[in-house]
């Protein structure tokens, strides 16, 4: 057993495919399908159920690969042991970030990382919170920022800031008259939301009851739905006149659409927020980089 093939394990139960496990881990999908096989003879079991189309693990299967992660986990923690002896801030950081909060900080924290800590390489990354979370438990990410409620086993966070929801429209639409948008209120109009599988749209429904309702009637009905796959699609669905939308404040800044006009309408109080944090595993060894992280943040 070596710790290539476990990567190999980790990136075909992440993966579900021989071929987008190889591709993930620059090999051939020879190469890696040995490497299974070879692991699965070494084990005395089979690992993955495996059908034309998807390959998934076994429950034993499941539970070796959870382990797999953890002690490739700590190998990049050896790894990182011995950079740390040469410099906290020196050696390579990774952060990720979901889709709806990289855009808007990432370039606070590229800017303010390049002034206090001018030698560390920087990585950065946009993804789902689910992929991020596999990813920062398997020690390919350092760390990563989140929105709460983030629970995981050997994982601390710390939260940054809260960030109210607000609600663009075009200027001539009926709501851009009023001071205040009620939460209630959207169920009457079109809202333009996030794709499935992005944690801010469930945030949205879960502070709008009203919308989640017609919208699951609506998909009853067989109507169809119109989503975008960031917050900047959003922005320009609602200057085409395709309906209005619900925002993070930090996303609801805009430059120019033309002649188009939109506006931005704060909730009525209490507003729906969330809160955007920073989660790392308790065993990073290098802490310094995590405080450097908001220490960049605080800059301006």
């Amino acid at each position: 057993m070596t710790l290539t093939e476990l990567r190999y394990l980790v990136a075909l139960a992440d993966t579900g495919h021989f071929r987008k496990a190889a591709e993930q881990c620059n090999v051939s999908q020879p190469t890696l399908s040995i490497a299974i096989k070879k692991l699965e003879a070494e084990l005395g079991i089979s690992l993955f159920e495996r059908s034309r189309h998807k390959v998934s693990p076994t429950p034993t299967g499941h539970r070796i690969v959870e382990q797999a992660q953890t002690v490739l986990a700590e190998t990049q923690n050896i790894l990182s042991l011995a950079e740390l002896g040469k410099d906290p801030l020196g050696s390579m950081l990774s952060v990720g970030a979901i889709y709806t909060v990289g855009p808007y900080l990432f370039p606070r924290l590229v800017t303010g990382l390049k002034e206090l800590a001018p030698n560390m390489p920087l990585f950065i990354e946009e993804n789902f919170t689910a992929v991020l979370r596999g990813k920062l438990t398997s020690g390919e990410l350092d760390a990563i920022f989140v929105a709460l409620p983030f629970t995981e086993a050997e994982v601390v966070t710390r939260p940054l800031y809260d960030e109210p929801f607000v609600v663009l429209v075009e200027e001539g639409h009926e709501l851009a008259g009023k001071k205040t948008v009620d939460p209630a209120d959207l169920a009457d109009y079109r809202v333009l939301m996030m794709g499935e599988g992005h944690c801010f749209r469930d945030q949205v429904l879960e502070a709008c009851p009203g919308l989640a309702q017609r919208l699951r009637e609506d998909q009853v009905r067989g109507h169809a739905r119109i989503e975008g796959s960031s917050l900047e699609t959003l922005k320009h669905m609602v200057a085409s006149g395709l309906g209005i939308t619900v925002l993070p404040e930090s996303a609801a800044n805009f430059v120019s659409y033309g002649d188009r006009s939109l506006v931005i309408k704060p909730f009525t109080d209490p507003a729906p927020k969330r809160t955007v944090a920073l989660a790392w595993r308790v065993s990073y060894p290098r802490p310094e980089a995590i405080d450097i992280i908001t220490d960049a943040l605080g800059r301006r």
